[in-house]
């Protein structure tokens, strides 16, 4: 058997195996000694958040359960690299790791999906909808608070399946995902003001050892420099608002004609106060744009908002 020159660790659902699948092309794109048979190996690592399915994120630990695995793996020495959906990754990553690149981001936008209803208004009045994302629970409650949220995990196959079988009236799932594993047909996008997607939602993120040059070298080739730029706004206003599945917060970033455009927001559980901020800026200063509109979102919500 050929030695594989980069093995790459990810989850076991069909969505991260798509994933990991464009991270190879990609690469094998990129680097031809890294297009031959055998060249990449994908490693499959059972994590915390895919062996615990009847609870929310938020009561087994929040975010990081769908990487810690993984990235013990990375530190081990067991893989070289590691593919995530960004929107699952913890705002600073451990000693001796980081995330190297970046794919070009998907569609960010959140996906309505309850049969021939296509907006969140034409909902019939009680309606039942299937979410486990506290942001996304949070947003519906605050734009219809007659609506029943009820606990809804499990990968996309699962929480469709369960909406067909009639468990929900309707379910909300990213669009990234959808077009990832050719389902773009299902549901009706949401704009943006009815539904601020998660920080992170529609980009995949590469992560590898610090030290670890040839890794670097070969990610650095692949590196989507605008999708960083964004997400690098996303992550820093998350991580002043100390960010975990425990709190609902939303945020997106895009680059427009002389910066950046960031939109975050932070919500009360049950949707009852929201509170959202806008920034714009040079892409060189998304950073600090992030960590203003979270200091602002931290001082308008107040010490008791995330309580």
């Amino acid at each position: 058997m050929t030695t594989p020159l980069l093995r790459l660790g990810t989850r076991g659902s069909k969505l991260a195996l798509v994933q990991t699948g464009l991270v190879r092309a990609a690469l094998a794109k990129a680097i031809p000694a890294l297009a031959g048979d055998g060249a990449i190996e994908t490693v499959v690592i059972k994590t915390t958040g895919d062996a615990v399915q009847d609870r929310p994120l938020s009561e087994i630990g929040g975010k990081g359960l769908f990487v810690k695995e993984i990235e013990e793996a990375l530190l081990s020495g067991r893989i070289d690299a590691a593919v995530h959906s960004m929107k699952d990754m913890p705002t600073a990553q451990p000693d001796g790791l980081l995330i190297s690149a970046f794919l070009p981001r998907e569609d960010a936008r959140d996906v309505l999906i309850a049969g021939d209803i296509k907006r969140i208004a034409d909902l019939k009045k009680g309606a039942i909808v299937g979410t486990a994302a506290l942001r996304r629970k949070a947003q519906l409650l605050h734009r219809r608070p007659d609506l029943q949220i009820v606990n809804f995990r499990g990968n996309v196959d699962t929480r469709l399946a369960k909406r067909e079988a009639g468990q929900v009236d309707a379910t909300v799932l990213a669009l990234a995902g959808l077009k990832r594993l050719g389902l773009a047909h299902v549901g009706s996008a949401i704009p943006e003001d009815e539904m601020l997607p998660a920080v992170g939602q529609g980009a995949v993120c590469i992560e590898c050892r610090a030290n670890d040059a040839k890794t670097r070298a070969w990610l650095s080739e692949i590196d989507h420099a605008p999708t960083a730029t964004c997400v690098a706004a996303e992550h820093a206003m998350l991580a002043i608002l100390d960010g975990s599945c425990r709190t609902p917060i939303a945020g997106h970033a895009i680059l427009e004609t002389g910066g950046v455009y960031l939109r975050g927001l932070i919500a009360r559980p049950d949707g009852s106060e929201l509170i959202a901020v806008e920034r714009r800026g040079l892409a060189s200063d998304a950073p600090t744009l992030g960590r203003d509109a979270g200091e602002e979102l931290k001082r308008r919500g107040g010490p008791g908002f995330f309580s």
